[in-house]
């Protein structure tokens, strides 16, 4: 067996430390924890969705994401609608107050990004991103034993699985 010091996932979670050291305090100045942050931008970016959208693109379980909303409705940063189509979906939205920390928060944010592409050097960075998208891609392409536990594949489980 590999060493734990050539474990790819743990080089891969250390590197995610090593960057959010950069952008924790940043998000803790704002009282948003990393997850909320991840649904704001990503309401922010691709504009209103169903909560089961919402959590396939932000990586979270249902039961997380569902915490996640209630906390970010009450404190006025998001709404829900129900679709006309039909009345037991949902449809999670920005409200003017999030958007506005939204577009706050990007702004500090852009400024860490930029901070960081030139520690790390413009061409690195761009190579390092690119790199771990074509791994992404690579280890999704690949089957997934499931001999242990009998897990679903889906994006949601493989990024909770992660953290542990």
């Amino acid at each position: 067996m590999r060493s734990l010091e050539h474990s790819l996932p743990l080089k891969l979670l250390r590197a995610r430390e090593a960057v959010m050291d950069h952008f924790r305090p940043h998000l803790h100045a704002h009282g948003v924890t990393e997850q909320q942050w991840r649904v704001l931008r990503a309401l922010a970016e691709s504009g209103p969705a169903d909560a089961g959208t919402l959590a396939k693109r932000v990586y979270l379980l249902m039961p997380s994401l569902s915490r996640i909303l209630r906390d970010l409705a009450a404190a006025g940063l998001l709404k829900r609608t129900r679709k006309a189509a039909d009345g037991r979906v949902a449809v999670i939205s920005l409200t003017p107050k999030g958007r506005n920390l939204f577009q706050r928060m990007s702004e500090e944010s852009e400024q860490i990004y930029a901070a960081l592409e030139t520690a790390i050097g413009a061409a690195k960075f761009e190579l390092l991103a690119g790199e771990l998208e074509q791994l992404i891609e690579l280890l999704n392409a690949l089957p997934v034993n499931f001999h242990q536990g009998g897990r679903a594949n889906r994006p949601e489980m493989r990024a909770a699985e992660a953290n542990l």
